[in-house]
Formats: structure tokens, sequence, C-alpha cells
């Protein structure tokens, strides 16, 4: 596993939410969502990505950029005009008097905005679900970040134009699909950029020593490792071993380890109906109650109780 699969193994988009945004100047658009991650690729015209805390963006043709939630932002053809309309959780549209839209902006299958031929055309994709190895993506990226089509060039931007206004069956499939396509290929940009800040273990992948443990477990998270088989497999000592995982991951190797094993319990708790005890089998634990004692200890609910709410 390189450094870049990594970093991206986990989740992918579920009934994402994805729209073709077509707007008129003046316009803006107040987003409160709390999404955890949204990608805007301006397809013609110009745009604001406006954070309530920090610096905007400036968004011209072709350019991308991506938003990490749970904070609200702002689009907008300008960084002084008025919001018309409220996004929520859930997709939902209001006024930004409370009033709700009622569909009075929609234009066609995923297609929202003042008119189909508007001078800006934003496609718009939003994961709206939490998953807990996608969190360690989300912590690596800022709060919002874009790349400009002169360092980036997205051949998906066609096919994402024809397919967002499709109504075929299985389209939700096949946009959940496009969307992490996306993802991948704008962060596989992103972390080749010197503005980059990509977090200690995903650095640590290319340490001669430490990259291999890294992905000995992350392959194979349930096997039975200790420091010291850990240590023979990478040809250095116990103490070694712990020194230099420690300094540059930022924690020991036993501590990653049980955090990667609880986050692949998370995910899989939410994506699969397998059982607490086969759940316990894949990732390391020799019980259902010794994965539970230890999932509760770190998320503060039971096993069931996340896969109850990852379903609600």
């Amino acid at each position: 596993m390189d450094a870049l699969t990594g970093l991206l193994e986990g989740p992918r988009a579920r009934g994402a939410f994805m729209i073709r945004a077509c707007f008129d100047p003046p316009w803006a658009v107040r987003v409160e969502d709390r999404a955890p991650l949204t990608v805007m690729l301006l397809v013609r015209g110009d745009a604001w990505l406006l954070p309530d805390r920090g610096e905007g963006i400036r968004l011209r043709a072709g350019d991308l950029a991506v938003a990490r939630g749970p904070d609200p932002y702002t689009c907008a053809d300008a960084p002084g005009t008025a919001p018309q309309a409220l996004i929520l959780p859930g997709g939902r549209c209001h006024y930004p008097d409370g009033r709700p839209l009622n569909g009075s902006m929609d234009l066609g299958v995923r297609t929202w905005g003042d008119r189909p031929d508007s001078g800006t055309v934003l496609l718009i994709g939003t994961y709206q679900m939490h998953g807990e190895i996608g969190g360690r993506l989300l912590d690596a990226l800022p709060p919002q970040l874009s790349l400009g089509a002169d360092v980036w060039e997205c051949p998906l931007t066609p096919l994402l134009m024809e397919e967002v206004g499709r109504d075929a069956p299985g389209q939700e499939v096949v946009l959940d699909r496009l969307l992490d396509l996306l993802v991948i290929a704008a962060l596989r940009a992103w972390f080749a950029r010197p503005e980059a800040e990509p977090p200690a273990w995903y650095e640590a992948l290319s340490d001669p020593v430490v990259g291999p443990v890294l992905r000995l477990l992350q392959d194979d998270p349930a096997r039975a490792w200790t420091v010291a088989g850990l240590a023979e497999k990478a040809g250095v000592s116990r103490a070694a071993l712990a020194r230099r995982f420690t300094r540059l991951v930022g924690e020991p190797p036993m501590s990653y380890l049980t955090g990667w094993r609880l986050a692949l319990a998370a995910d899989r708790l939410r994506d699969t109906d397998d059982t607490l005890a086969a759940l316990a089998r894949q990732v390391g634990y020799g019980s259902a109650f010794a994965l539970s004692t230890a999932f509760k200890r770190a998320y503060g609910v039971s096993p069931q109780e996340w896969r109850n709410r990852a379903a609600a």
C-alpha cells in the first residue's frame, strides 16, 4: 500500500448529494449543511468560496475547490453579495429568512439555480456521512483548498456534466463513483503541492524503517502484532523502532494499531451487516466483548449504538 492509497483508503460515497448549480450575477448561497467534505468544480464563469474565518478563494473556469466541514461558508459571485439561499443538512434549501424554497429554483434533474444556460455553472458533490478512516483524510486537509486549472486538468468534467443531469437506472451509484474519482484525482494533485501539509503518519510512510511497519499494520491489522515482531520485520531493535515510530508518527506502534483497528471496525459497522464477532476477527480482537469494550472506550458508545446511528 503506497502512501496515497493509505491516505485515501476508506469509505466511499453512498447516496452523495450531487447537483449542477447555475447562476447569473449577483448570486450567493450560504452553506450550513455540516457535510464532512464538499467538492466544487467551476465549469463556467467566476466564483468565490468565502469561509466565515480566513481568506476567501477566487475560482475561475476549470478550478476546483474542496471544503471540509462542519464549518459554514458562502459561495458567491463576489465577496460582498448577500446570500439568496441557504443550504441545510440533507440538501434542504431555504431562503435566508427561513422560508423553504419549495423547488422554486429547480431546473430539472439535479440542476438548480437561475437558468440552465447561466453565466456561472458549478458542479457540486457532497459526502454526507462521516467515516473514521475518512477522518484521517479530513484531518490532513485544510478547511478549504483549491486547485487552479493551470496546475491540474480534470478529464472527468465533460462526463460529470453529462451524467449529473441524467435520470437512468443506477444513476446514483454512477454519480457516487464519479465523485470518488474526482476526489481522488483532486487530492492526489493537492498532496503533490508544496503548500500541502500531510499528517505525520502519511509522511512517515516514506521512512525506510517506519514506512514498512505502517504498511504491515495497515495491510494486516488482524495479526497479533507485537513491537518485537515488528522490529524483527524492520531489522531494528524494539527500542529503536519504538523511538523512531513515535517520533515520526506521533504515537507508539501499538497505540497506532489500536486506533487503526477501531477505525476499521467503525467503518465496517456502518457499511456491512457483519456480526460483532466477525468484525472482531477481521480487525484483530479475540472476541466481540473485547472489541466492544475497546470501541466504547474510544468512541463513547457501543458498537451497536454506532451502527444504529449510522443507519439513522
